[in-house]
């Protein structure tokens, strides 16, 4: 299942090139072509998904595979103490290719990037309440 207008298909079918790092079946890890850090690695679903939740249960745990096994590779190889793993999933949650990718961002002390809480100016404060009510909408729409 191939996006043709997707750049991460592209990649993943060979016809544009890139610096891969590994990969297996289903998915792959290489170096972000506008890096973020030296070393900032995404990881694909060789198969195109638009968000997490769209990918089979073998790409899912396949992408995770290669995030686990290239995470602390990509921050020894960059000479960094930590790294920054994310997943934008959604345009509105700032996906700006639409297709499921893991962002593994090497981190070094004073590089002036902050905490994930630092992303959101605008956080709710709920009640306890809130909390219970919300839990439980979570938890009767999983599946």
């Amino acid at each position: 299942m191939q996006d043709p207008n997707c750049v991460f298909c592209k990649i993943a079918a060979g016809s544009i090139p890139s610096k891969i790092i590994m990969q297996n079946e289903r998915a792959m890890a290489l170096l972000d072509a506008f890096p973020l850090a030296a070393g900032h690695t995404l990881v694909i679903p060789k198969s195109h998904y638009g968000r997490v939740q769209d990918m089979s249960r073998e790409d899912a745990l396949a992408v995770f595979e290669v995030a686990w096994k290239v995470a602390g590779a990509v921050e020894s190889g960059s000479q960094a103490s930590a790294s920054t793993i994310a997943i934008h999933n959604g345009r509105e949650a700032g996906q700006e290719v639409p297709h499921v990718h893991i962002h593994i961002v090497p981190r070094k002390g004073g590089d002036g990037a902050g905490p994930i809480h630092s992303m959101f100016r605008n956080r709710p404060k709920l009640s306890p309440q809130e909390m219970d009510s919300l839990c439980e909408k979570i938890t009767g729409s999983l599946s």
